[in-house]
């Protein structure tokens, strides 16, 4: 039944992705509303899936790849849509679903086997630590969709031909904030995330830090947004740079989520 559950998720916000890219052309009103719609249907569908995954698992479904990448999208989309009810950022949504839709995609062709817990994830703080560490991922992800809506605005205003993107995104300065407002959002959980891992990591190993690879580049990532924080409030980094450093923040959060387990291995290696 799980499978069939994903199967139909996975179509929803496939068809909530056509619908804002219809809406980013047409720009109609209605056409927006069924949008985010079909989104919100989409992530009611999706947390019956993982209600339904936690129930046929026995365990909280963010142990393998699959369970991982689905969870990510699952926390992007309600991310969005809590960030969508306090802000409003005219067509957002139109770069997040594709990003919801390819880890989905992504979620599908992963192994959906389920294999029984590594005694290291027979924890309580499994379901804390990685639920809080993914969902940090997701709001860092909001900020890398913001970042890449900033430069493209930038450019179309810069060349001064106002193109396909300068009507339909918002101003420079709004889409800064929305920079500012995921960063604050997704830092403090990626702090979280790493101080529950090392509390975890005690537990399970002895040892509070053992630089495994995915020890250290959670490291790097948090160094990497910790000093794009500190240069917005100390020497007012704004704008395209904050936008640059989004991206490449994110870049570094992917590649500890997935590059370090599929090329450095490590204790955290059977963690997706």
């Amino acid at each position: 039944m799980s499978y069939l559950l994903f199967q139909v998720t996975l179509f929803v916000y496939i068809l909530s992705t056509a619908a804002y890219a219809v809406y980013f052309y047409s720009q109609r009103k209605e056409i927006r509303a069924i949008a985010r719609a079909i989104l919100v249907s989409a992530g009611v569908l999706h947390t019956v899936y993982l209600a339904a995954r936690y129930i046929e698992a026995g365990h909280t479904p963010l142990t393998s790849h699959h369970e991982t990448v689905s969870f990510f999208a699952w926390s992007l989309t309600w991310g969005y849509l809590s960030f969508h009810w306090r802000y409003n950022v005219r067509n957002f949504g139109t770069f997040v679903s594709p990003l919801i839709t390819v880890l989905m995609l992504i979620a599908a062709f992963s192994s959906r086997e389920i294999v029984p817990l590594p005694p290291a994830l027979r924890s309580g703080w499994l379901p804390f630590h990685a639920s809080v560490a993914i969902m940090a991922n997701a709001f860092l992800a909001l900020a890398f969709c913001g970042g890449l809506m900033y430069l493209l605005q930038e450019r179309e205003l810069k060349k001064k031909r106002f193109g396909l993107f300068y009507s339909r995104l918002p101003s420079l300065e709004a889409l800064d904030a929305l920079n500012q407002h995921c960063l604050a959002v997704g830092f403090p959980l990626l702090t979280l995330g790493i101080i529950t891992g090392s509390i975890w990591a005690k537990q399970a190993w002895g040892a509070y830090w053992q630089w495994d690879p995915k020890e250290t580049w959670s490291l790097i990532t948090w160094f990497l947004y910790a000093a794009l924080l500190h240069q917005r409030f100390t020497v007012g980094w704004r704008g395209r740079r904050a936008a640059i450093m989004a991206i490449i923040g994110f870049s570094a959060a992917l590649f500890t989520l997935w590059g370090v387990t599929c090329f450095m291995g490590g204790v955290h290696a059977y963690v997706g």
